[in-house]
């Protein structure tokens, strides 16, 4: 199914799977065997090291791996390059070019070569306006916030229209109130264009506010995966509880009752 926004149709997220993916680099090696469900958000945590960046240069063609397959939609893109794959990527700086305007950075994500007609100009327009830039659209990234550059990079996102976002930490730099107010547009822009996401965390907050779906990281591998709420219900894996230290916060709470009682 599609939507249509400034006349565009916009597609809906396609199923990510990575089957028993290997990938190693110097000592570090990393094994990944899951599939994330078409339309969802996931929540991508673990322990540094783990493999969590990794696990998203892979899907998005930064990384090649050394066996296996990397399927978007069903099909094998393992050793396509990061252009040829319905994927869009968000990192925490942002990869903003800082001698060209918000317009500029953004009109990057319909033409490379920025040669960008009538229609391109008001896609730009409309994705800035979303994201709550309209009236920046001359300023240089130094001009902006933090988190106002983070929506420029949003923006791109909406003009480049591809199915599969992915979110590797943009927000962490971020203050919490700022961070909540970012997390809310992705769900709602989630909401508007059922696009797959996912994000890395190492906020548990993060995960309870937008995440739908958890996938644990931990050892180079993807230990666990499921709903949210069960990750965070008392039927969460002990591997996770111990990392969010939901474990050691169960247990004070008991021995704080029984030197009360």
């Amino acid at each position: 199914m599609t939507t249509t926004i400034n006349g565009a149709a916009a597609q809906k997220g396609l199923a990510v799977a990575l089957d028993d993916v290997l990938f190693s680099y110097g000592e570090s090696s990393f094994r990944f065997d899951a599939e994330f469900a078409a339309g969802r958000i996931t929540a991508i945590m673990g322990p540094s090291g783990s493999g969590k960046s990794t696990l998203l240069n892979l899907i998005a063609g930064f990384e090649s791996p050394g066996a296996g397959k990397v399927l978007i939609g069903g099909i094998d893109l393992g050793n396509a390059p990061p252009s040829a794959r319905p994927v869009s990527m968000v990192f925490q700086e942002n990869n903003l070019f800082a001698h060209l305007t918000v317009e500029a950075n953004v009109g990057l994500g319909r033409s490379p070569s920025l040669k960008l007609g009538g229609a391109d100009r008001a896609a730009v327009a409309e994705a800035l306006a979303r994201v709550g830039l309209a009236g920046k659209e001359k300023r240089l990234p130094r001009e902006l916030s933090g988190g106002e550059r983070q929506r420029v990079a949003l923006a791109r996102v909406l003009l480049r229209d591809r199915p599969v976002l992915l979110l590797d930490e943009p927000f962490a730099s971020l203050g919490p109130a700022l961070r909540d107010d970012m997390l809310d547009l992705v769900a709602d822009i989630h909401a508007e264009r059922k696009m797959t996401i996912l994000f890395v965390t190492h906020q548990p907050e993060d995960a309870r506010r937008i995440g739908q779906d958890v996938a644990f990281l931990d050892e180079g591998a993807i230990a666990a995966i499921g709903p949210a709420d069960d990750f965070f219900g008392r039927s969460g894996p002990d591997a996770f509880r111990r990392y969010i230290g939901e474990t050691s916060k169960r247990a004070g709470s008991r021995h704080i009752a029984r030197k009360r009682t």
